[in-house]
């Protein structure tokens, strides 16, 4: 078996050792061969200098180096697209989410799951900041219209653990085109409209990097407009 670990990464300079140390640790103990793939958004601070010197003692890192920043979603579809894993994760630069809980999602995969995912959503989600009332009320409401607009069975689109069969990870994102805060619903919606089975549970969350780095109401307003055109090109046809 092969795993490839990729993690998008903008300005994660004071996260990314952290992140990439527990990660190869863990994979290091595993009895599969394993990739991990850091793809820069264009960072301003000096978190590709970091990745560089750290591909001195991890080996099995790569860096894809971005000058420009694209977006979160395009970090991903371009570590997801050159992955050469049987099965593909992709989790935040953060380490929101540790790289253990992978322990609990391969029984699923095993059951004949395409896609596993985390969810704070769920009973058993341990969530482990305090969010400001306007973020909460925004959160919510963005989960209800996501779940009427696009996809009502997943409570959670927004976390980053995702893991994917190849296959499946080859055909989704090849037909991504958001590329910002509103491609984890995308690429949800396309795995759905292909008919791919998605099994989601409940992980721990954090948040190292505070409240600041959290989508402002204009993150969220632009994912509302982004929403509305997958559910466009949903209706068109466009994901089939």
């Amino acid at each position: 078996m092969y795993l490839s670990v990729i993690i998008p990464a903008y300005n994660e300079e004071s996260h990314i050792t952290d992140t990439l140390i527990d990660v190869s640790r863990y994979l290091s103990k595993q009895n599969y061969s394993s990739e991990i793939i850091v793809v820069n958004d264009g960072s301003k601070d000096k978190t590709a200098e970091i990745v560089e010197k750290m591909r001195l003692t991890i080996h099995n890192l790569r860096f894809i180096n971005n000058q420009k920043n694209q977006g979160k979603g395009a970090s991903v579809k371009q570590g997801m697209i050159s992955a050469n894993g049987e099965y593909s994760i992709y989790i935040d630069g953060d380490n929101a989410i540790n790289i253990n809980h992978l322990e609990r999602f391969w029984p699923y995969i095993n059951k004949g799951y395409d896609i596993v995912i985390g969810s704070i959503k769920l009973p058993g989600a341990i969530v482990e900041e305090e969010y400001s009332d306007y973020r909460k009320i925004l959160g919510e409401l963005s989960k209800y219209l996501i779940r009427i607009m696009a996809i009502w069975e997943i409570h959670d689109t927004q976390r980053a653990f995702k893991i994917f069969r190849q296959e499946a990870a080859e055909r989704i994102f090849s037909k991504q085109t958001i590329m910002r805060w509103g491609f984890d619903i995308e690429i949800l919606v396309i795995a759905k409209r292909l008919g791919y089975k998605i099994k989601e549970l409940p992980v721990k969350w954090t948040n190292p990097s505070g409240a600041g780095k959290g989508v402002s109401f204009v993150g969220y307003l632009n994912t509302l407009k982004e929403l509305f055109q997958i559910k466009w090109r949903l209706l068109k046809g466009e994901y089939d």
